[in-house]
């Protein structure tokens, strides 16, 4: 056993935020995207926007949908499993490391993308996608059992502050390089020398939290027969059983569900909706539409959203957890009718630092409510296995009902009123959730912000 709110331990927590954040960042909202659309726009001998891929013709835009939609299956799939046994042999840091160096390395291979070799080139953002989210279902277990209840929200917001921070710093380098650097040819290998740097940066910052965190902290002496897979499944067939039996967390798991389903969905397709739908400036040279707002206002949601995770952590001692939540989902709705209307720039900046603001402080207080209400266990893994595969399942179904009603209901700005009413559900659903009373947490008093640091 190892002792609760030990600052050294909880501080190599949190840098594994900062460690695999710039992925999420780089790779999945930013860098890789633009990469990628610009190597598949003009392909020889096939219409634009189109892609071969083992022998059939997809939008370049569907086949990175497809591709990223697959590891969230695969994902869904294979880590309830894998954490039964990793709660079942009290190794699940070994489980963390594998999939964060899976994800690491994976990224460094996007080096070596080829446009000539889908079949081969896509399997490194797949199993990139794979890495990160496999890694983080061990990564959260970890917080009911370094801290103590009344520390969750706070060490929950400090891990996604010091991600938001991390990436942005990453970020801004590779931005940097890409202004500076005035060779063409070199130019063109700054994204691929960034796919390096993110996986060395995860991998490389992943050793701090490594170092502290412990593997076996329950001191688990499980059977020396073989029959891991097994004994995973029936670990977690009964931690489904002890699952409910948890009315309140079943009920939290379903709301979370719901509304996560919609901060995915907008947190993925932001860009995408100011690409098409914001009236961006002419450039007076090149006679298009001048887009470097597009990364201002990426940036401006990375800052605000270390802002909105300190703000909420800090009102839920007043408030609740849930309470906070509700604000917040309230608040997400908001966005989305407000979006509807936006047209201009500085419009968008203003809608963009909002999302910031409630992504930041939604992320971490859903972490950390869902850590709160867990019964006294050892099997923190596979508990948290079911939160990751509820995030997962929602990563797929937002985007898809996005584009359906995109497709079917006239646009982008009416399908954000659909998500608009993904909001409303959640909310809802919400009163069926007791609230977590700040004087009723468990836990020894609060240590002071400095310790944390």
């Amino acid at each position: 056993m190892i002792v609760k709110n030990d600052p050294k331990i909880i501080n190599g927590w949190t840098f594994y935020d900062w460690a695999n954040s710039v992925y999420n960042l780089v790779i999945t909202s930013v860098v890789f995207p633009k990469f990628f659309l610009a190597q598949t726009k003009h392909l020889e001998g096939l219409p634009q926007d189109t892609v071969l891929f083992f022998g059939r013709e997809f939008n370049n835009v569907e086949l990175y949908s497809y591709v990223f939609s697959a590891s969230f299956i695969i994902v869904s799939f294979l880590v309830p499993l894998l954490s039964g046994i990793a709660d079942y042999l009290g190794n699940k840091k070994r489980f963390m490391q594998f999939f964060c160096y899976l994800g690491a390395l994976s990224c460094i291979s996007m080096f070596f993308f080829d446009v000539n070799h889908l079949e081969i080139s896509m399997l490194s953002p797949f199993f990139a996608s794979i890495g990160f989210w496999g890694s983080l279902v061990f990564y959260n277990s970890y917080l009911p059992e370094i801290a103590t209840p009344d520390q969750h929200d706070r060490i929950s917001a400090k891990g996604f502050s010091l991600g938001y921070i991390g990436s942005i710093i990453l970020l801004i380098t590779i931005i940097v390089a890409l202004q500076v650097v005035k060779d063409p040819e070199l130019s063109r290998m700054i994204p691929r020398y960034g796919f390096i740097a993110v996986g060395l940066w995860w991998a490389g910052f992943a050793q701090i939290t490594y170092v502290r965190l412990p593997n076996n902290v329950y001191d688990k002496k499980p059977e020396k027969d073989k029959g891991y897979i097994y004994k995973g499944y029936r670990e977690l067939r009964r931690i489904w059983s002890e699952l409910s039996d948890q009315a309140q967390l079943k009920r939290f798991l379903l709301s979370f569900f719901i509304y996560n389903m919609g901060v995915q969905t907008i947190m993925l397709l932001a860009v995408v909706f100011a690409d098409e739908e914001i009236n961006w400036p002419i450039d007076e040279v090149t006679g298009e539409a001048d887009k470097t707002g597009l990364i201002v206002s990426i940036i401006l949601i990375q800052l605000v959203a270390v802002v909105g995770a300190l703000v909420m952590s800090r009102l839920s001692r007043k408030i609740g957890n849930i309470a906070v939540i509700k604000i917040s989902v309230i608040f997400w709705f908001g966005i989305c009718v407000v979006a509807y209307f936006i047209t201009e720039p500085m419009q968008f900046y203003g809608l963009a630092a909002a999302v910031g603001f409630v992504m930041g402080g939604i992320q971490s207080m859903s972490r950390s409510t869902y850590s709160k209400m867990l019964p006294e266990t050892t099997d923190h893994a596979s508990y948290f296995s079911f939160y990751d595969v509820l995030e997962k399942i929602g990563l797929i179904i937002g985007p898809f009902l996005f584009g359906f009603a995109c497709g079917h209901l006239g646009g982008m700005r009416n399908a954000v009123i659909i998500l608009g009413s993904i909001f409303i559900i959640g909310f809802i659903s919400l009163y069926w959730v007791k609230s977590i009373k700040p004087d009723k947490i468990k836990g020894i008093k609060a240590i002071s912000d400095t310790n944390l640091v």
